[in-house]
C-alpha cells in the first residue's frame, strides 16, 4: 500500500460501503447564481480553496479490512469540475430540466479511481448559472460539508486546521443563529461519553464511597442507555403507505421557493413551539395531503423518518468525516388539523431529547464498519425496513453570499437514502429563508414536486390559524 495512506474511520467506512443498486450515498446540491459564472472561474476557485482540504485530493483504496485515503497522483481539476448541458424536452421549463439533470446525477456513481466528488456547471440557467455538487457521504456529513463549501464562496476562509487553530467566532455564527440548531442535549451527552465524562464515570464506579451522587448518575445513564437500545432493537414498522416499497433506482428531485424565516419564528412564538416543530409539522401535513389526494386513507397513520443529529462541537463544524447519530422521528401524517399536528410533533421531539438513541445509532454504524459488507447490509437494513424517509436539516448562513463575483440566490441540497428507503427530505436555511428539497425514487413517488408544492399551503394554513388564536397580553375586550 502507498506510504501516504491514511486509514478511514469505521463510521466513514460504513458510509462508503452503503452504496446499493438503488441508492448511492451521494450528497447532491445545487447553487443558483446571478449573473452567470464561467467554467474557468469555477475551476480556479475550487482549486484555490477546496483543495486546501487534503481529503479532496485523496482517492479511496479498499482492502479486506476496510479502506484508506490515498493521494491521487493523477489528480486533474478538469475531471472534477465539468461543464454540463441542460437538455430540455418539448414543453419542459428550465427548472424542470435542471431537476431532471440533478435526479440523473444522483444515480450516477462517481469514479472510484479518483477522489469521490464532482462539480457540474450549467453556465446558462435562468439568466445566471447552476452549479451542481456531488460528494460521497464517506467524505463528510452535512454540517461539515456546509462549512467546507462555504469556504469556496467570496471571502471564504481557509480550513482552520491548516493554521493549527479552531474555528473563529465569525465562522460559527451561521451555525448558532441558524433555523435549526443541533440538538444540544445530544451533543453534550456525546462529548461527555467520548471525553472526560467517561473518565469521571469510571472513577465514580471505582470509588462509590467518594461519590454516591456520581454513581447514581452513572446508574441512571446506564438504565437509559439500555432502554434506548431496546427501543431501537424492538422498533415496530411504521404505517404502510404508497411511499414504501422496493425502489427501482431512478431518482427525481424537487424544491420550493424559500419560506420566510421570520414568519416561521412568529408561528413558533405564538404556539410556544420550536422552529423545528413548525417545519416538521408542515412536512407531515404536506405528505399527508399528498397521500389523501392520491386516494389513500391516512386516518391514524404515522410514518417514521430517520433524522441525523449532530454529535460534534459547533466550533469543529469545519472538520471532515461523519459525526452524527440518527433519531427515529415519527411524523403524524394522519392528523389533518394543523394545530393538533404541530403539538403532536412537539411531543415526539420532546421524547427524543432525553434519549441516547442517536449516540447508539452512531455506535452501531461504527461497529458495522468492521463487518464485511453483507453483514453490514443486514445491520443497516434493519433501520431501513422500519423507515419511510430520511430527513435532515442543515443550518446555512443568515446573510446572502457571493460566488465568483455573482450573487448566490438559492442553495438547495438532497440527502441520500440507505437500504430500500425511497424518500429523502432536506431543510436548509439561507439568507432569511427556509428551503425544502425532496428526492424520491420514481417508482414510489412519480411526482415529488406534488409533495413540495403542498408545503407552502400547509405553512399558510398553520400561520392563519396561529394568527386567529388569543395571544398572551391580547385585549380580551370590555
Amino acid at each position: 500500500m502507498t506510504t501516504n495512506a491514511e486509514r478511514m474511520s469505521r463510521v466513514d467506512t460504513a458510509w462508503l460501503r452503503m452504496d446499493s443498486d438503488v441508492n448511492l450515498m451521494l450528497i447532491v446540491g445545487v447553487w443558483l447564481t446571478a449573473p452567470a459564472v464561467t467554467l474557468d472561474a469555477v475551476r480556479e476557485r475550487i482549486a484555490d480553496r477546496l483543495l486546501k482540504y487534503d481529503r479532496f485530493r485523496q482517492k479511496v483504496v479498499t482492502d479486506a479490512t476496510g479502506a484508506s485515503w490515498v493521494d491521487d497522483d493523477d489528480f486533474d481539476i478538469a475531471r472534477h469540475v465539468v461543464p454540463e448541458r441542460l437538455r430540455r424536452r418539448r414543453g419542459q421549463s428550465e427548472r424542470q430540466a435542471l431537476q431532471a439533470l440533478c435526479g440523473r446525477l444522483a444515480t450516477e456513481p462517481l469514479d472510484p479511481a479518483h477522489p469521490l466528488w464532482q462539480f457540474h456547471l450549467v453556465e446558462r440557467y435562468e439568466g445566471g448559472s447552476a452549479l451542481i455538487c456531488r460528494i460521497h457521504h464517506c467524505i463528510a456529513d452535512g454540517i461539515a460539508l456546509m462549512s467546507v463549501t462555504l469556504s469556496i464562496t467570496d471571502g471564504g476562509q481557509d480550513p482552520p486546521a491548516r493554521h493549527g487553530e479552531g474555528a473563529t467566532a465569525d465562522e460559527g455564527d451561521w451555525l448558532t443563529d441558524a433555523v435549526i440548531r443541533p440538538l444540544t442535549d445530544f451533543t453534550v451527552k456525546a462529548i461527555g461519553m467520548y471525553g472526560d465524562g467517561v473518565a469521571k464515570s469510571i472513577e465514580a464506579l471505582g470509588h462509590p464511597e467518594q461519590s454516591l451522587a456520581g454513581s447514581l448518575q452513572v446508574a441512571r445513564s446506564g438504565v437509559q442507555v439500555l432502554r434506548d437500545a431496546a427501543a431501537l432493537a424492538l422498533m415496530a414498522d411504521d404505517s404502510p403507505t404508497g411511499l414504501k416499497g422496493r425502489p427501482e433506482g431512478r431518482k427525481q428531485v424537487a424544491w420550493n421557493e424559500p419560506l420566510p424565516l421570520g414568519l416561521v419564528k412568529t408561528i413558533g412564538k405564538g404556539l410556544n413551539c420550536s422552529i423545528n416543530d413548525v417545519l416538521l409539522s408542515c412536512v407531515a401535513g404536506a405528505i399527508g395531503q399528498y397521500l389523501r389526494d392520491r386516494g389513500e386513507d391516512t386516518a391514524g397513520k404515522e410514518i417514521r423518518a430517520m433524522v441525523p443529529v449532530n454529535l460534534r462541537p459547533l466550533d469543529e463544524a469545519w472538520k471532515l468525516g461523519n459525526r452524527f447519530g440518527l433519531a427515529p422521528l415519527v411524523l403524524p401524517v394522519g392528523i389533518e388539523n394543523p394545530i393538533e399536528r404541530v403539538y403532536a410533533v412537539h411531543a415526539r421531539m420532546a421524547e427524543l431529547k432525553g434519549s441516547y438513541q442517536p449516540l447508539l445509532a452512531f455506535a452501531i454504524l461504527a461497529l458495522s464498519g468492521l463487518l464485511i459488507k453483507p453483514a453490514q447490509d443486514l445491520v443497516t437494513g434493519l433501520f431501513a425496513k422500519k423507515t419511510t424517509a430520511v430527513m435532515t436539516n442543515v443550518p446555512g448562513p443568515a446573510e446572502p453570499l457571493r460566488f465568483c463575483g455573482a450573487a448566490l440566490r438559492q442553495s438547495i441540497f438532497w440527502v441520500p437514502q440507505s437500504g430500500e428507503i425511497g424518500l429523502g427530505i432536506s431543510v436548509l436555511s439561507y439568507a432569511g429563508g427556509v428551503q425544502f428539497g425532496l428526492i424520491a425514487d420514481r417508482r414510489l413517488v412519480p411526482d415529488p414536486q406534488a409533495i413540495i408544492d403542498r408545503f407552502e399551503p400547509e405553512f399558510e394554513k398553520l400561520l392563519l390559524v396561529t394568527m386567529m388564536l388569543p395571544w398572551a397580553g391580547q385585549d380580551d375586550g370590555p
